[in-house]
């Protein structure tokens, strides 16, 4: 092999393990970030949802050609302040991500992929037709959305309902699939448990 060859293969490799190690460190920041935040969280979007589903996430962009580092970042960040337990706010939550990755110093391409993912990510009804698509985007929902089915997810309806001291079951009040995002979050605060759809995302 040509020894300029060699030097430049070296040189590579060495740029790609600095590239590889910078990526660990900013999630690793990051996890510690959300930690953080989320320390007094409720059960339902604490910590320990957002490990399962940046681990679901990671298993999902296995084979798919994406950006791993946005599907992480993402993952870890998409209910850093959820707008449930905001008044309703979808602002702070980007604006809190978007400081953080700015301080970390991401670039710029990166920062934008991740906020539109939290901006995009929950459910908002039944009318709502989605604004922004990549494939990033459909694996952190995918793997969010996961977080809402089977057992956990039954856990989570019923801890987030007594958080919000919701009546367990109330055979007046019936499930609406086709209403719209302000509809949607004046029903939130309002229906009981086992009749509000959706709520968890």
């Amino acid at each position: 092999m040509n020894a300029d060859f060699e030097v430049v293969l070296k040189n590579q490799h060495s740029f790609l393990n600095l590239i590889t190690m910078s990526n660990e460190n900013i999630i690793n920041k990051t996890i510690l970030f959300v930690k953080s935040k989320l320390e007094n969280a409720e059960g339902g979007h604490d910590w320990f949802h957002i490990e399962r589903v940046f681990k679901n996430s990671v298993i999902l962009a296995d084979n798919v050609d994406c950006d791993i580092m946005v599907v992480k970042l993402a993952a870890l960040l998409h209910d850093i302040a959820d707008s449930k337990f905001h008044n309703g706010d979808e602002t702070v939550g980007p604006k809190m991500a978007r400081e953080f990755l700015e301080s970390e110093n991401l670039d710029q391409a990166t920062i934008q992929h991740v906020i539109a993912i939290i901006e995009n990510i929950s459910f908002k009804g039944g009318n709502i037709q989605k604004q922004f698509y990549s494939k990033e985007l459909d694996i952190v929902q995918d793997a969010d959305r996961l977080d809402a089915m089977g057992a956990i997810g039954i856990a989570r309806a019923f801890n987030y309902g007594g958080f919000k001291n919701r009546p367990l079951y109330n055979p007046k009040t019936a499930p609406n699939l086709r209403m719209s995002k302000k509809e949607y979050k004046i029903v939130k605060h309002q229906q009981s448990i086992i009749s509000t759809k959706n709520y968890c995302f």
